[in-house]
């Protein structure tokens, strides 16, 4: 057995040769260059050793086999021509390791990410365990950047053009038995037999038995289109152009990556895998330098950052919690519930006014761990396990043995300070008490509280099994150990949690509503509803500030509205306008009447135009969609940088994940501090004047711009 620094080389009495991939000091292997150049020379000895007989290369880490490359390369590449420079060095190892006169087998347990699959592409098996943490795809165009090891090439000349195309446009993740349905492994089985199965390959290969193509058969609807489209010039261009639309309505033209991941399938495709891999290097170094990839590969640091953050300066440590209390069986409260037993793994009592909101919880929950259990990503064991583990009742019954309560109920100060007397009645002394208020300050809960110390903010988005993000809300009596556990349990649930401190609106609704308000102004202005939504989507939101309204509930907003409005006075101040959509009934897309016609009848969204007559304008006035989007971003970059100011949040890249996480801000602008400093701060202090001359003074730019313009300061070094 010989050591190496990123791997261990062992010798097997059967002449099968295995390399064990294991980075020191790391928790997942990442594909380095240092590693690259330590192999290639061991690879080179294989090659001409006469008594190996075939290679498996594993993971000599539990749970992982190659997480992807190591991301932080790409921040030292100065140019485009250094980044192509790396992709074709990676390309040279890769053909190195593919035309090795011996078969290679990878043994796969744990993520097979990015780099990582694109290494085992190179083999000439893959076997992989059954495990829920297998997972294999190609994510790099989360990053910005498109595979830039060979991937865009093999990917499709094994599972074909329209599936990896599928895999690469979207950086999906393949739990095991949709990789082997694909194609993309030989064998998926229990991890005990990961070791026996790869030696079994290697002998197969050995003795020339090639597996099925994953086509199958010309008559299956994969050999069809394999058959029809894939294997023809104008098949292919049919799917190239297919794609190309899609992506172009998806992405809006704001993310460059998906043209160039096209583009190099394509070129490889229709001239040959030379030419491919010369195109994928040469996309790969133009991406790298981006301004998008350079956004989006902030973002994932900020959110690895975050991982290891526990949200507090002290030395406070969370406490274990086994068992969590939901008051609340409606939209939030069954999501909470679900998160919490289905993800964080805890004990979870759902208490509701009534039978129905219990059972409508217990039944949220069920729904979910179905659609698992039917993908097969659990099976029906674990998910009745999961589900014994969640139970509901009308009354506190199950209660006391809570560690946490997470209140879930209605926007109301006194039904908010009822839950808090129960909990302490009916729960221990050292249960934590949290509330998923959207709009009351904490403080202000806290005050009906025996225990102000241990009662928290846990601001959930809807829907929250799909929101990635938490809200930990501390008052100035909260006690950081009760920070530091629901930073660990946001953890737990999959979700990614910053911590801000109280205050109305706390962070993202803060932020959102002069967002929000803005677009109700140019509506009253005479503004078209769908050129407002258009104009914001086309920046890079998911969705328009008046959709967002029917989506949340036009009386939620009115409701919070006033509560920031008598904190932060004018500047905060909703459209009058906006009262007559209440008197109208109008709560959106609930009640089924919005700004939108919900009827059912037409298939694409359409204007409830109606709704005009109500607010008594007529929607005449052109504005650029330019100016739409760039005076809605402004005061949101505007009211986070204040946020910033006042301490609501710890830093500005807590604000830049907050804004993306928890209200769709473009991500390839990095966040709104990161947008700022790619304008540079006097530009953003120009344009805030500009508009505050034309529209008056809730365009003042804050304070902390106008001294950093003066001190040529950015928020990010």
């Amino acid at each position: 057995m010989s050591d190496n620094t990123f791997f261990t080389l062992e010798h097997s009495d059967d002449g099968i040769a295995i390399i064990a991939i294991d980075l020191p000091g790391e928790s997942q292997n990442v594909l380095k260059m240092e590693f690259i150049e330590e192999l290639e020379p061991v690879i080179e000895q294989i090659k001409t050793d006469s008594s190996v007989k075939g290679l498996i290369i594993k993971s000599g880490k539990p749970g992982s086999f190659i997480a992807g490359a190591d991301i932080t390369m790409f921040g030292k590449m100065n140019t485009a021509d250094d980044a192509e420079q790396l992709s074709a060095q990676g390309h040279q190892f890769f053909n190195t390791l593919e035309k090795l006169n011996k078969p290679v087998v990878a043994a796969i347990h744990g993520a097979c990410l990015g780099g990582g699959l694109e290494l085992a592409l190179c083999c000439g098996g893959r076997v992989i365990s059954d495990s829920p943490k297998t997972k294999l795809g190609l994510p790099e165009v989360q990053l910005g950047v498109l595979p830039g090891g060979g991937g865009t090439q093999r990917l499709p000349r094994l599972i074909g053009i329209a599936p990896s195309l599928d895999m690469m446009l979207t950086g999906k993740q393949l739990f095991p038995k949709q990789a082997k349905k694909l194609g993309l492994v030989d064998e998926v089985v229990p991890e005990a037999n990961l070791m026996k199965a790869a030696r079994q390959r290697i002998a197969d290969l050995r003795k020339g038995k090639e597996k099925k193509t994953s086509f199958g058969s010309y008559f299956s609807v994969k050999g069809l289109q394999k058959l029809v489209l894939e294997s023809n010039p104008v098949g292919r261009n049919i799917i190239f152009d297919q794609a190309r639309k899609t992506v172009e309505k998806k992405t809006k033209g704001n993310y460059p990556a998906p043209k160039k991941i096209i583009e190099c399938v394509d070129k490889g495709m229709s001239q040959g895998m030379k030419a491919g891999l010369a195109i994928e290097a040469r996309n790969f170094g133009q991406l790298v330098v981006s301004p998008e990839a350079k956004a989006l590969i902030s973002v994932f640091f900020a959110t690895t950052e975050l991982k290891k953050d526990n949200g507090v300066d002290s030395d406070a440590e969370a406490v274990p919690l086994r068992k969590i209390g939901v008051l609340g069986g409606g939209l939030m409260g069954s999501g909470i519930a679900y998160v919490s037993v289905d993800k964080a793994k805890k004990q979870v009592r759902v208490k509701d006014v009534s039978p129905e909101g219990v059972n409508g919880a217990l039944n949220y929950s069920w729904k979910l761990i179905a659609k698992k259990m039917k993908k097969r990503i659990v099976s029906e064991s674990d998910a009745r396990r999961t589900m014994s583990q969640l139970t509901g009742a009308v009354d506190y019954a199950g209660f006391k043995d809570t560690d946490m309560v997470i209140e879930a109920v209605f926007e109301d100060i006194e039904l908010k300070h009822k839950m808090v007397k129960d909990v302490e009645e009916n729960c221990s002394d050292k249960t934590i008490f949290a509330t998923n208020t959207s709009s009351i300050p904490i403080t202000k809960i806290a005050e009906g509280a025996k225990k102000p110390e241990k009662v928290v903010g846990l601001h959930y988005f809807s829907p929250v099994e799909k929101m990635p993000l938490v809200e930990i809300i501390a008052t100035e009596k909260t006690e950081d150990w009760v920070i530091a556990t629901c930073v660990e349990l946001a953890k737990q649930q999959g979700k990614t949690p910053i911590v801000v401190n109280d205050g109305a609106g706390f962070y993202v609704n803060r932020i959102l509503a002069p967002y929000i308000n803005e677009a109700g102004i140019l509506l009253n202005e005479g503004g078209a509803i769908e050129k407002l939504d258009k104009a914001m989507v086309h920046a890079g939101f998911p969705v328009g500030p008046i959709t967002l309204l029917d989506e949340v509930g036009i009386d939620v907003a009115t409701k919070v509205a006033p509560i920031l409005e008598d904190a932060f006075g004018e500047r905060m101040s909703t459209p009058k306008a906006f009262e007559k959509l209440k008197d109208d009934d109008r709560k959106g897309k609930k009640n089924k009447r919005g700004f939108y016609k919900y009827d059912g009848k037409s298939k694409s969204k359409e204007v409830d135009e109606s709704v005009y007559a109500v607010l008594g304008v007529s929607p005449d006035k052109h504005v650029e969609g330019k100016e739409i989007a760039e005076r809605g971003m402004l005061l949101m970059a505007n009211e986070a940088a204040r946020c910033l100011d006042e301490g609501i949040i710890r830093s500005a890249r807590d604000g830049d994940i907050g804004a993306i996480f928890g209200i769709g801000f473009p991500p390839f602008q990095g966040g709104p501090f990161r947008y700022m400093d790619s304008l540079g701060i006097d530009h953003v202090v120009a344009r805030l004047e500009h508009y505050q001359k034309l529209h008056g003074d809730r365009f003042a730019p804050a304070d902390i711009l106008v001294k950093m313009e003066s001190n040529g300061e950015s928020f990010h070094s």
